[in-house]
């Protein structure tokens, strides 16, 4: 009998592990896609290996795609929503649209309308600051970065202000292009963001 109720409360609590664990969505662009990279080395592979070292057990899907813009994840995210029902949508977006001059309030608009969405459906909004070099002008760089905070604020959602802090201007951190994340970044990058992470799961 003993042994029948220890097991009985086994599967009980690895019902309610089951039942606890969520989906983490991850909408960004080359970043977060690896690009020129083993994925196995990007920084969302070694979340998916933290969250398990920690005892979470959410699952994560990486719906990145480099050289994505933040018009092109706003027309992504809809389907994306209905098909993986995330409690937690992680959005890495905007580096693409500053570096073709895109005006920022078109930024602002796209990010709102998917922070917007996500929240619709039921899930928590992480959004992921980005800055873009100086040789874009201080008024653009200014208003680009603008984007992020005003929408965190606006939207009170938890916002890392500046995703590649610590990777980005650090040559060593980057890959030859001087663009993207070197795998030595990829720590870095985790850690940018985990704190503030953490806390939604």
């Amino acid at each position: 009998m003993r042994v029948w109720f220890l097991s009985a409360g086994l599967a009980l609590m690895c019902m309610a592990q089951n039942a606890a664990a969520g989906t983490v969505l991850i909408v960004g662009d080359s970043i977060s896609a690896a690009f020129g990279l083993d994925t196995r080395q990007g920084w969302v592979a070694l979340l998916e290996q933290r969250l398990k070292s920690e005892g979470f057990n959410d699952k994560v899907v990486n719906a990145s795609i480099s050289g994505d813009t933040s018009a092109g994840g706003q027309a992504r995210l809809p389907a994306l929503l209905a098909e993986h029902k995330p409690e937690l949508v992680i959005l890495e977006l905007g580096g693409n649209d500053g570096l073709r001059g895109q005006l920022p309030t078109q930024l602002q608009q796209n990010l709102a309308s998917m922070i917007d969405s996500s929240k619709a459906s039921g899930a928590k909004v992480l959004l992921l600051g980005m800055q873009l070099p100086p040789n874009y002008g201080v008024r653009y760089t200014q208003a680009f970065a603008e984007v992020y905070t005003r929408l965190a604020s606006e939207k009170s959602v938890p916002l890392v202000p500046f995703f590649l802090e610590g990777v980005g201007g650090h040559p060593e951190m980057m890959q030859a292009d001087g663009i993207h994340p070197a795998v030595t970044a990829q720590g870095k990058l985790l850690e940018n963001v985990w704190p503030t992470l953490k806390p939604l799961l």
